[in-house]
């Protein structure tokens, strides 16, 4: 297996466009006060600057970083450049972001060398076809190929072979097993378990009290060396959805209406690209005071047109929205389908032809940019701040 996970993803595309930026801390996110770093160079992490940061906090500890707002269109294309290099070594490849990727290279050996070599090719295609750096992780199984390619970084690879499996895996603190977050490492550390190895000589039944059985099992096959989980090529897509947080907590619905607009044609025009439509579609809201709420409507019809979507959304809102102010809001379409699914139509159904208007604006958009055709309502600049704001952002990679 071979984890391969590209370093500061975001931050390393931008510094490939702008030359000018190498070797300077360079942070990616926002915008507005209220956003957080999605990307930071390894001269800005040097800061102490970390990726989920807020971007106030960023600016105290790294005054003179490079911040540059986030371009979502350039890191998807750029990750389906680097994926398309993955799966001309192996048919058996599984994203699991933009910026990182499992390869079973099982099959591959005959053609390209040993799983270190490939792993060194991987790394060579990508720096030159891609001008980008990624770390590799080799190993058994993708649990510790992840684990590999984390202590890689940045621009290595590291390997495990399967005899020094249990050698490696063993002095790491129990943080470093899969699934195990804060709290679950607080109680093994009560427990007197703060290696790997500790985990996996200890007895099965004190880890299922301390945690139930279904964590017990999983941490105790992981801390063991076994995982039997492998490479699954098609991911697929569950949802598809964006939101947008306020720099400042809004309850005026003009506002309110205005984002939810945008924020619906974000999410159309992305299943059209996708080839997917879907039939229902959630709406979030966070208040000011982090609370957070959501509802979902299903339609008699997958969909994939803004108008039925925002028409959606906005009665949606409307039964949930207490009147106050709310610092988030998000859609997301759910029950995906490929777009060409059946759709029962009535006599007055005008969706077919919204489609169609839209799927015309697409290739304009596309052509030109997103800021030459967009609704009416939306030809101001977004009040506050708002904005789209992917939820897939990149890790520490």
């Amino acid at each position: 297996m071979l984890h391969v996970d590209m370093d500061a993803f975001f931050a390393s595309v931008e510094v490939r466009r702008r030359p000018e930026l190498r070797g300077l801390p360079v942070v990616v996110g926002g915008p507005g006060a209220r956003g957080v770093v999605s990307s930071a160079s390894y001269e800005a992490r040097a800061f102490g600057v970390r990726s989920a940061m807020p971007l106030a906090r960023a600016r105290q500890l790294c005054p003179d970083a490079v911040l540059l707002p986030p371009r979502f269109g350039d890191y998807r294309e750029t990750s389906a450049a680097i994926m398309k290099i993955f799966h001309e070594l192996t048919p058996l490849v599984q994203p699991l972001s933009l910026d990182e990727a499992f390869l079973d290279v099982t099959g591959a050996g005959r053609l390209f060398g040993s799983p270190t070599a490939i792993a060194d090719l991987v790394r060579r295609r990508v720096a030159d076809e891609q001008g980008l750096a990624c770390s590799v992780g080799v190993a058994p199984t993708m649990f510790v190929a992840k684990l590999g390619s984390a202590r890689a970084k940045p621009d290595g690879i590291v390997v495990v072979p399967a005899a020094r499996l249990l050698e490696y895996l063993h002095p790491l603190p129990v943080a470093a097993i899969w699934g195990v977050g804060e709290r679950t490492a607080e109680v093994l550390r009560r427990l007197g378990l703060t290696t790997v190895g500790a985990v996996a000589s200890a007895p099965v039944g004190m880890l299922r009290s301390a945690l139930g059985p279904a964590a017990a099992q999983h941490l105790h096959a992981l801390a063991a060396g076994r995982d039997e989980r492998r490479v699954v090529p098609q991911r697929v897509e569950k949802s598809i959805g964006a939101e947008t947080t306020f720099d400042c907590d809004v309850a005026d619905p003009a506002t309110i209406r205005k984002t939810l607009l945008a924020l619906s044609g974000t999410v159309a025009a992305r299943a059209r690209k996708a080839g997917y439509a879907g039939r229902t579609i959630v709406v979030k809201i966070r208040y000011a005071d982090f609370r957070t709420v959501s509802r979902s409507r299903t339609l008699p019809g997958a969909t994939d047109v803004a108008r039925e979507v925002f028409a959606t959304t906005l009665a949606a809102f409307g039964a949930i929205w207490e009147k106050v102010p709310v610092r988030l809001v998000g859609v997301r379409l759910t029950g995906l389908t490929g777009a060409g699914a059946p759709r029962q139509l009535a006599l007055d159904d005008q969706t077919d032809s919204w489609r169609r208007a839209e799927r015309a604006a697409d290739a304009i958009t596309a052509r030109f940019g997103p800021q030459l055709l967009r609704p009416a309502t939306l030809l101001d600049e977004m009040p506050n701040g708002a904005g789209d704001r992917e939820g897939d952002q990149d890790g520490q990679g």
